[in-house]
């Protein structure tokens, strides 16, 4: 077989045929033909180029225009040219101007259609073979591709047409559905003013700062300045509710993160100026409960050494809150056998104990092991009966002193609201909790003050528990007293019910999974209840998970902002139920790149969160 070094006097003579072949099929000359359809002389083409270049290509109609209601009806692309090819992205976002005719009225003047690539492809200018070894071989030679021997089109989904509406200085910005088709040969624009882009994507100007608009985990970049473009959400009653009450979810894998965003989120709720109307006419600032597991968050208390002052003034000109917030406490639960003590934070501590007098109105608390119907049926008898006897102030070893009380045993039996074999079931899985009740601190109970402040963080730990089930007990009588109180008509603590309240749970996934047992369901029942009126009681849940999949349904679907950082697992991926589009990048994010699902605040988007922490962050 010959050396393929051996095409060389082939290559040549074919170059001139390839020269010969392009000028036959029309290149740099139009064919035209005489009234007997025989081919007539080529004729030049003025190429000539006038002005300059605007934008990155023009509207092409070689497959087609079409603006459908359907998505698969349109039909929008753009040929980009030579020099722009390198810059254009997936995701980017692009304006394709209409003529004045055809508008509105005067509403309809300045019309343009803002969409997003969705694809890029080359396709040949040309009709040639280049998948043979020959032009391989001569482009492996070659110094470079000549880009103008391929077309270069951008696939383009529409998302709004933007329209002025006013004259003058009153003229407003809006968007609307796409419901016209742009003209061919349109030039296309990359979308650069953070005016347009925000409005095209239904993006709010003021509230609760989440990053920086990104695309491909570059942040989009505007001539203004900044330069970036903040993402915010709705935190005010002019258009709806805000979002912290209609509640939040971050969902991000190991060093995704998550709990750096987190705490960025939620210093913005608890800066000085943001204030919420109660129903009595009242402005009030927000109260922050965060259960949290690793003792991470009661840093917010201290200010972030590695901030510099380049930071600051940055934060300050995008009205970002930042730096530590003095009134955080962190609320250390007591359980015996363990120990709280903290160097990483400043913040002051107060311990408390879980009073058994909480398991009067939630029964499920000592509900160890799983419960069938029946035997919670029957834990309902038994503390009904024993807190009518004792009131609030029986303890957990009274309790279980009561249960051991061969003659109660045997009068439920006979009376038939207790059968024997449950009775024994129950007192079984109702032991184990007395590290748990009434240990050597003041009862949660008698420090809702110090819980609940207007304007403060309040952090309960539960890092040094070794027990789980210790673990879930505090989690959730503390976050029940809160919700049962906001949800009461009748409340018995005023702080909590007049205050807005935002409850963060770490590792939500840990005490809102969805279960078989009796008590899972009571569990879930309450939050989703919280979740449902929220917005009417200003109570907002901001949940954190590495594992959405295993938050409850119920829960779930109560949550109207998704954040969704890097996620691994496909499980996870599918279950945060985000456009498919977005879905598809999360396992490649980098850390602090999102994506953010909020459909009454904005079309999904990808953010880029702060790269430095507004307040501590890290055990150094």
């Amino acid at each position: 077989m010959a050396d393929l070094g051996d095409y060389t006097e082939y290559d040549a003579a074919d170059d001139g045929e390839g020269a010969d072949d392009a000028a036959a099929d029309g290149a740099g000359a139009d064919r035209a033909d005489d009234a007997d359809g025989d081919a007539a002389a080529f004729e030049p083409v003025d190429a000539t180029v006038v002005g300059e270049d605007r934008g990155i290509g023009t509207v092409a109609v070689s497959e087609g225009l079409c603006i459908g209601e359907d998505e698969d009806d349109t039909t929008l692309r753009a040929y980009v040219t030579a020099a722009n090819r390198p810059n254009v992205r997936i995701g980017k976002y692009l304006l394709v101007p209409y003529p004045d005719e055809g508008g509105r009225g005067s509403a309809g003047r300045g019309e343009k259609l803002f969409c997003r690539i969705t694809a890029l492809e080359y396709v040949q200018e040309y009709r040639s073979d280049d998948a043979t070894e020959i032009h391989a071989r001569r482009a492996m030679r070659s110094d470079g591709i000549d880009e103008a021997d391929f077309k270069f089109l951008a696939s383009l989904e529409p998302v709004a047409i933007l329209y002025e509406e006013g004259a003058g200085d009153d003229a407003e910005l809006k968007r609307r559905m796409t419901d016209r088709v742009p003209k061919p040969e349109t030039p296309v624009r990359e979308a650069d003013d953070a005016s347009e882009i925000k409005t095209g994507l239904k993006m709010p100007d003021d509230g609760v700062f989440l990053g920086h608009l990104s695309v491909g985990g570059e942040k989009v970049r505007t001539a203004a300045e900044p330069p970036t473009i903040d993402y915010r959400l709705k935190d005010d009653y002019e258009d709806g509710d805000p979002l912290v009450f209609r509640h939040t979810l971050v969902a991000g894998g190991t060093g995704s993160g998550k709990t750096h965003a987190s705490k960025n989120a939620l210093r913005q709720f608890l800066a000085e100026d943001r204030t919420y109307d109660m129903d009595d006419g009242r402005q009030a600032r927000a109260a922050v409960v965060q259960f949290d597991p690793q003792d991470e968050y009661a840093q917010m208390h201290d200010d972030n050494p590695a901030m510099t002052d380049d930071d600051r003034r940055r934060f300050e000109r995008e009205g970002v809150a930042h730096g530590g917030h003095d009134d955080t406490k962190a609320l250390v639960p007591v359980v015996d056998g363990t120990s709280y003590g903290a160097d990483h934070h400043r913040a002051e501590q107060v311990e408390f104990t879980i009073p058994f007098s909480m398991v009067r109105s939630n029964r499920w608390l000592i509900a160890g092991g799983r419960l069938n119907d029946n035997q919670f049926n029957a834990l309902d008898v038994l503390v009904d009966r024993f807190f009518r006897q004792y009131g609030d102030g029986g303890t957990y070893e009274g309790f279980l002193s009561y249960l051991d009380d061969p003659a109660l045993r045997e009068e439920l039996h006979e009376s038939g609201r207790v059968h024997e074999a449950t009775f024994d079931a129950v007192t079984r899985r109702v032991r184990g909790f007395g590290n748990v009740f009434d240990c050597d601190a003041p009862p949660i109970t008698e420090l809702v003050s110090e819980l609940v402040r207007p304007g403060g963080l309040s952090v309960v730990p539960t890092y040094h528990i070794n027990d789980t089930r210790a673990t879930e007990v505090v989690v959730l009588a503390v976050s029940s007293l809160l919700i049962d109180q906001k949800l009461s008509n009748a409340p018995t603590y005023d702080r909590i019910k007049e205050t807005p309240l935002v409850v963060g749970m770490d590792e939500a996934h840990n005490f809102l999974t969805d279960a078989d047992s009796v008590q899972a369901r009571k569990v879930i029942g309450k939050f989703t209840e919280a979740a449902k009126q929220g917005r009417k009681e200003r109570l907002g849940l901001f949940l954190i998970t590495q594992d959405p999949q295993d938050v409850a349904d119920p829960v779930f679907k109560q949550i109207n902002t998704t954040v969704v950082l890097n996620l691994g697992d496909e499980d996870a991926i599918s279950s945060v139920n985000i456009p498919s589009n977005l879905e598809g990048k999360v396992p490649y994010m980098e850390k602090g790149q999102m994506v953010v699902y909020s459909p009454d605040n904005s079309e999904p988007v990808e953010l880029i969160g702060l790269s430095t922490c507004v307040t501590k962050h890290g055990r150094e």
